[in-house]
């Protein structure tokens, strides 16, 4: 939607209609929220500055800031310093189920979206005591630390932190694409898995990873997966957004129920 079509929007919706009710900044961001829900403004989109805005609804630049203050508090429109005010982008919410183990990649492509992966670090390193006996390893047996993001076309999804040991995956496997892929092609493929879900609230470098805001909810997950002989193969810390996945599992009914 163009300025001009905004404004129109903006004042077919009755802004200055004596019978409305409310402060006129409430208002506005009322009509603001109804044409972002109905689609007519989308996601990403740039919204006229405070000066602007006002003179073009030949309203007082205070309403405009108050009604751009309820918006942004609000999560509707979010401020990008130096470039201005923009509808803030929507992610479209995820369900998971917790019954079945596959990986990132796989389960977006069954969803008809694009993975993607970009790694953030990726070193070759010796165990902690903690991984150690949680992969069944000695402290001296190699493993490869692998932190990537995780998109969904182009939407930033998901932290991953893998630790795997070297000998299951080797040291030239790593890739932006499917570790559990990586590890099938080495005859290492994970067919079982342990999985801890815990709510928290994102780091600020976390955060700005995932592009939200600092504090925002998240759902940690910690994941031992192992192969068929019971040996660990992967031990993952992972934070996804909160506001982007939803995970369900189907329960049986006891007969004593």
């Amino acid at each position: 939607m163009d300025r001009t079509s905004l404004i129109a929007e903006l004042n077919s919706r009755g802004l200055r209609d004596e019978a409305m009710t409310g402060p006129l900044y409430k208002r506005l961001a009322q009509a603001l929220t109804g044409l972002i829900q109905e689609g007519l403004l989308k996601s990403g989109t740039a919204l006229p500055g405070e000066r602007d805005l006002a003179e073009a609804l030949r309203v007082g630049r205070v309403t405009v800031r108050t009604a751009y203050r309820d918006l942004l508090a609000s999560g509707a429109i979010e401020s990008r310093h130096g470039s201005g005010t923009f509808v803030s982008q929507r992610v479209e919410r995820i369900e998971q189920p917790l019954w079945r183990l596959s990986s990132f990649s796989a389960d977006m492509r069954s969803r008809g979206r694009e993975p993607a992966a970009k790694i953030l670090s990726c070193t070759i390193s010796t165990p902690a005591p903690e991984e150690s006996f949680l992969l069944g390893l000695g402290l001296d047996e190699p493993v490869l630390r692998l932190d990537r993001l995780r998109l969904a076309d182009g939407q930033p999804l998901a932290i991953e932190r893998a630790v795997v040991p070297i000998k299951f995956v080797g040291e030239d496997a790593v890739s932006e694409g499917s570790l559990y892929d990586a590890l099938a092609e080495n005859g290492f493929k994970p067919v079982r898995a342990l999985q801890r879900l815990t709510a928290v609230t994102l780091d600020p470098t976390s955060a700005s990873i995932l592009n939200v805001k600092a504090g925002a909810p998240a759902l940690l997950i910690e994941r031992i997966s192992r192969l068929e002989d019971q040996r660990v193969v992967e031990y993952t810390r992972s934070h996804y957004r909160g506001d982007a996945y939803d995970f369900v599992a189907e329960l049986r009914i006891g007969d004593d129920l």
